[in-house]
């Protein structure tokens, strides 16, 4: 088992997405120790930039798209010494916008990082690659792709981050498995913790950057309004309905709402309850006890593998969303659908969000969450 890092000819040019953050930063050093020639590209999100880095008159915390982030990368490639371009996708962050507000307002929770990394990190950034005559690509992700030579039709391998704390492998399901060979992820042998030691011996002002923890272009955290600035025209209020006892409440939007939530649902019934489904077609919120939000069954549509034959019943362990603990399962090819069936009941099994399936640290494939199946 060998890494592409490794094993691919040295000196060859390698374009880096460069978000301004440590993990990219130290990536193009890592990159640069092993001989490739980098290319370092800041992606903007254009026009949407300014909203992103402030709502209102206050200032809030700037998301992995901000202009400080720009200066960030722009600075650590001066350091190293290597060519950088700021670049508009503004375009391709309009579709991710579009995608996740109407997955939303479609009663779905979407994860737009999956979304970023299939349509713009690995598709327009992938094919502006090739525009500059770049041998690979490289991001700062936790995650690895290793070469298996005795594994013929699936010769290149994408497996989880040595750090397991901080692994990114569920977010990358949809890479192109043709394109594995030319993918490379230098930080993924790593932990965080040695990431930023490298970055402080290296003399790094991002060293000690915090992690960006939402998303890039909804900085404040507030979804909800972010959606509701983009489709005000829409009413998405309703009724509040508990499975036991009818309608308790009202709400002013269910795109406040998720799957699984238990804070923040303006309802106090004197026992715990959990959002179990939110249904669009009568904007109501479905709430109920925990026991409710078991399910042992799910479907999942649009599944993209990274195994070349998958056989039509295939036992693994299966992620339903990025903090979950891999759970047991066997799913089964139903044509363009597939069903998991788990070996314990799974807690919140969320619409819009991913379904990731492992085998041991490798990723086999993994699609969107369609529902449970059941009523």
């Amino acid at each position: 088992m060998e890494s592409a890092a490794i094993i691919n000819t040295m000196s060859a040019r390698v374009l880096l997405a460069m978000s301004g953050g440590v993990d990219s930063s130290v990536a193009a050093w890592l990159l640069l120790q092993q001989g490739y020639e980098v290319v370092g590209v800041f992606m903007r999100n254009g026009a949407v930039e300014a909203t992103a880095c402030a709502v209102g008159s206050t200032p809030r915390r700037q998301g992995c798209c901000s202009a400080a982030d720009a200066h960030d990368a722009r600075r650590v490639a001066d350091r190293l010494g290597i060519t950088f371009y700021a670049l508009d996708f503004e375009r391709d962050f309009r579709r991710i916008i579009d995608y996740f507000v109407a997955e939303y307002r479609a009663g779905r929770t979407p994860n737009p990082c999956v979304m970023c990394n299939h349509w713009v990190k690995f598709g327009t950034l992938w094919r502006y690659a090739q525009t500059i005559g770049a041998d690979y690509i490289a991001t700062g992700h936790y995650a690895r792709i290793e070469h298996h030579p005795d594994s013929k039709q699936d010769p290149w391998w994408l497996l989880r981050g040595c750090d397991q704390a901080k692994d990114q492998s569920y977010v990358l399901y949809g890479l192109p498995r043709d394109h594995l060979h030319r993918i490379l992820f230098p930080v993924g042998r790593y932990t965080k913790a040695e990431i930023r030691r490298f970055a402080r011996e290296l003399g790094l002002r991002v060293a000690e950057k915090p992690d960006s923890q939402e998303i890039c272009f909804v900085p404040d955290n507030d979804h909800a309004a972010f959606i509701r600035r983009h489709s005000p025209e829409v009413d998405t209020s309703g009724p509040i309905i508990d499975v036991e006892r009818g309608v308790v409440g009202s709400h002013d939007g269910y795109e406040r709402f998720t799957v699984g939530q238990r804070k923040g649902l303006g309802v106090a019934l004197g026992q715990r309850r959990y959002v179990l489904r939110i249904e669009p077609a009568t904007r109501s919120v479905i709430i109920g006890p925990r026991e409710l939000l078991l399910q042992r069954r799910m479907l999942v549509r649009d599944v993209h593998w990274l195994v070349a034959d998958p056989p039509e019943e295939l036992r693994c362990a299966v992620k339903i969303r990025y903090s979950h603990q891999a759970a047991e399962a066997v799913v089964r090819l139903d044509g363009q659908t597939v069903v998991v069936e788990f070996a314990q009941p799974q807690a919140a099994v969320t619409p819009g969000q991913a379904a990731v399936f492992y085998e041991g640290d490798r990723v086999l494939g993994g699609g969107i969450i369609a529902g449970t199946g059941d009523p």
